[in-house]
């Protein structure tokens, strides 16, 4: 067989990983916020109430209100919906794109089509990623999909590369050359031998990936090229409060505690992903 067997002790082993157990439990408690406010929230979140204003953390409003009045822990809810709609569709972008082009350039390795995938990999990561997606949005027009096609783009390559240098390592072993004698296509080598087994390492990059879409929509949301009004985001909403930071500083503390929770809560889980999917670490565990 070209992929090991699984580990029944796998979900032990991850139970027994602080990080991984951290991270799952902040990532999922953010995911859980998000798809409750599908169907609830305490206030409508695009709800002005001029005269509750800047209200501090009480039992009615858990998180206050913001300068329009608007319920904060509302908002959070909602804003968490589009950051992890927006990560998760555009990490979605970069895995379906960038990992056949990565493994085609490990099976043509060599090639003229090998030259240009990763030569055109090379020219998206001259550009910084804000500043390509500030770019992209800037031309077609702030919004979520513009954003999410600009965070999307740039992770065609982050995986390409990824992909590529996994699956050259694979080339060279013993059943894929079996497969070739066998007769199998480049493709179906790559798609039933090499994929399965580099399938960790992307999964492992997806939540890191997954966790930097997260800021970089924050960020394109601060400078007001992200999801537009009245749909919350939490980069607008630090970008509401950076002007009102003294009078109410929980418009401020909130949505950035909600990135860098879930950020974190994303970070530990790829990094209990990374030591659970090692072999060398899970024979000393």
């Amino acid at each position: 067989m070209s992929t090991p067997p699984v580990d029944r002790s796998f979900l032990r082993m991850a139970l027994g990983h602080p990080a991984f157990v951290l991270g799952f439990v902040l990532s999922a408690m953010f995911i859980v916020l998000a798809l409750v406010s599908f169907i609830w929230t305490p206030f409508d979140p695009t709800r002005l109430d001029i005269s509750g204003k800047l209200k501090g953390p009480s039992l009615e409003h858990w998180f206050g209100t913001d300068h329009f009045g608007r319920d904060m822990f509302s908002m959070i809810m909602v804003g968490a919906r589009v950051s992890i709609a927006v990560a998760f569709v555009a990490v979605g972008i970069g895995m379906i794109i960038g990992v056949p082009l990565g493994l085609y350039a490990a099976a043509r390795r060599g090639s003229l089509l090998d030259e240009i995938i990763m030569r055109g990999n090379d020219l998206v990561f001259a550009f910084p990623s804000l500043l390509l997606a500030i770019m992209i949005t800037a031309v077609f027009g702030p919004g979520a999909v513009n954003a999410i096609i600009a965070i999307g783009i740039f992770n065609v390559p982050v995986f390409a590369r990824l992909a590529r240098g996994a699956a050259l390592s694979l080339w060279t072993r013993d059943f894929v050359l079996a497969a070739r004698v066998a007769g199998k296509t480049r493709a179906r080598i790559s798609a039933e031998h090499i994929l399965p087994n580099i399938a960790n390492l992307l999964i492992v990059q997806g939540t890191i990936q997954f966790s930097l879409a997260i800021l970089a929509e924050a960020a394109l949301a601060y400078v007001g090229l992200g999801a537009q009004p009245p749909l919350p985001s939490w980069g607008r909403m630090l970008a509401d409060a950076q002007t009102l930071i003294s009078l109410a500083p929980h418009m401020a503390l909130f949505p950035g505690f909600a990135i860098i929770v879930t950020v974190l809560g994303l970070n530990l889980l790829g990094d209990g992903l990374r030591d659970l999917f090692d072999p060398r670490l899970r024979r000393g565990r």
